[in-house]
Order: structure tokens, then sequence, then C-alpha cells
């Protein structure tokens, strides 16, 4: 045999291994575009189920509408008034609703979130005069939240709820004492005397002091006559009553905060004579939710620096 055979046979045979690893190539690199392509849809279809909002609730049927108020009430929590706004919305239009429940658990918050929610409950029961609205407390309703709920047509809760504390504060803190022992000197430069009464490093000046509680005192006041407004005659008003205190539900009841005892089943069931209820709450997006899991709702109940809360 010839040299020359055996050189074209092994030839065709490293041809036919380089074109058959050619070939496996194409198919894997096919294969890993179309895994690729697989997974970025994958993930695009998980990032729009993820930013889409909850669907609404749509039902025709006889029902309770329920909506919920839960933590601190503030621009940037999940009680924000434009959520609980919007659902009571929803839930007051909704077909076949015979009745709202407003389920509050809320240590307050902003008096101007609250005055808000206050003010839409009252439009809304005058525009649908014949659905009413009962605020159901589970565990606390304090401060701003009891703001809210004074707009209801009746309040009711737990023997062992906290329910209360009318009043109103500002808090902060100074720290000049502890900048003269390091020697730490401030500078502050402003246009307006009292630009700058809020700076903790800065001692604080008599004249800022009644500002600021003057300011505090006609919140508080505004507070009062929200509370007298939606309890009417049912009050049973005493020194201590506005004075930022907080009451057991039976103390409560006692002192006309609240109507009666029972949950949000018993309302709906009992008082609103409908027992299957619908939650409208604002649920929010499945992000916003699992951001809640991590810890939204303990970050925003701290207070902020210098932030005016009713309590």
């Amino acid at each position: 045999m010839s040299d020359e055979g055996p050189a074209k046979w092994e030839r065709a045979l490293i041809e036919k291994m380089v074109y058959s690893a050619v070939d496996e190539q194409r198919k894997a690199r096919r294969w890993g575009i179309f895994f690729k392509l697989f997974f970025v849809v994958y993930l695009l279809i998980l990032l729009g189920v993820a930013v889409a909002p909850k669907l609404d609730v749509i039902s025709t049927e006889a029902h309770t509408a329920l909506v919920d108020l839960n933590g601190l009430i503030s621009a940037d929590s999940p009680a924000n008034a434009d959520d609980v706004v919007g659902a009571l919305q929803k839930a007051f239009k909704a077909d076949g609703v015979k009745g709202v429940i407003l389920r509050i658990n809320s240590p307050g918050g902003s008096p101007v979130q609250s005055e808000y929610i206050y003010a839409e409950i009252k439009r809304l029961r005058k525009k649908y005069p014949d659905v009413p609205l009962y605020a159901v407390v589970s565990e606390l309703c304090a401060s701003g939240g009891y703001y809210v709920a004074a707009a209801a047509d009746k309040i009711y809760a737990q023997k062992a709820s906290m329910v209360g504390s009318i009043g109103v504060l500002m808090n902060g803190f100074g720290v000049t004492e502890i900048m003269k022992t390091v020697g730490v000197e401030r500078r502050l430069y402003t246009a307006g005397k009292s630009k700058g009464f809020l700076d903790p490093f800065t001692p604080v000046k008599e004249d800022d002091v009644v500002h600021i509680k003057k300011m505090l005192e006609d919140i508080h006041q505004l507070f009062i006559d929200r509370v007298r407004e939606g309890r009417g005659k049912r009050l049973k008003e005493n020194d201590e009553l506005f004075t930022g205190l907080i009451w057991t539900g039976e103390q409560a009841k006692a002192l006309g905060l609240i109507d009666e005892f029972a949950s949000p089943g018993y309302v709906a069931r009992e008082i609103i004579g409908e027992e299957d209820i619908i939650n409208y709450t604002s649920k929010g997006t499945l992000i916003d939710q699992f951001a809640d899991k991590l810890g939204t709702h303990a970050g925003a109940s701290v207070l902020d620096f210098m932030s005016m809360k009713l309590q």
C-alpha cells in the first residue's frame, strides 16, 4: 500500500471529526441561544407580574366591603391616604355593597393624612347615604387612627383594644451641650431669623417654642373638633379625654369613644346583614408586598426626626 492511500484515509477521518465537532458546536450554540432567550422571556414575564398591581375585586352580588388601615398613617407607608381613600371609593361605589367596614390597627401618624381620610369618609357617606361605614378596631386605634375612626357611623372594638390618644406631638433632640464638650462649632446661615428654628445643633429660642406650641394647639383643636363632630352626644367628656391618654376598649366604651364590642365578622353578619366579605384594600404590586415582608412596616414605625405626629 502506498503512503498516499493512508494519508488520504487519515485526512478524511480528520476532516470528518472536525466537521462533526463544528456541527456539535453549532448545535450547542443554538441551544444556548434558545435557553438564554427563554430565560430572558421568563424574567420579563415575572417582572411584568411583579410590577402589575393586584387586580380589583369585582362583584355584583350582595356583600360587605372591607378596607384595612394598618400601621403608621403617612404618605410613604402602606396606610397612606391616597391608597386608603382609593380603596374606600371603590368599596362605596361597588355594585352589591351593603355596608363598608374600615378595620383599623394603627398607632396614628400624619394629621394631614388623617384629615384627608376623615373628610373623604364624610363625603362618601353623604354621596352614598344608604351605605353605612363602621370602624372596627383590632388591637390599636390611637391618635391619627382614632381621628379617622371618628368619621364612622359607629366604632366597634375589643375589650382589650387600645383606643384614644387624642393629642399631637412634635419631637426632636438637641446636642448643643455635647458640641461644647467635644469642641464642635455649628455654622448655620439662613435668610429669615426663624428659618433654622428646628435645627438640633442650635440652642432653642423661647419665641420658637411659643410658635411651635401654638401650631400644635391649633392641630390638637382640629382633632378635638373632628372627634366631637363624629361622636356627638355619645362622648362622655371629662378633663382627661383630650389629653393624649390611651384607653382600653372597656374604658373607651364608658367614655363614648366606641359604641360596642364586635369583630368585623360580627358587624358584617349581624349589623350590615351580609356575612360575605370582599376586601377592597389596596395591595400594591407583588414587589411592594415583598418589600413589606422585608420590614417596610417596621421601618415606617420609626418616628422621623423632628416629625409631627398625632399622639
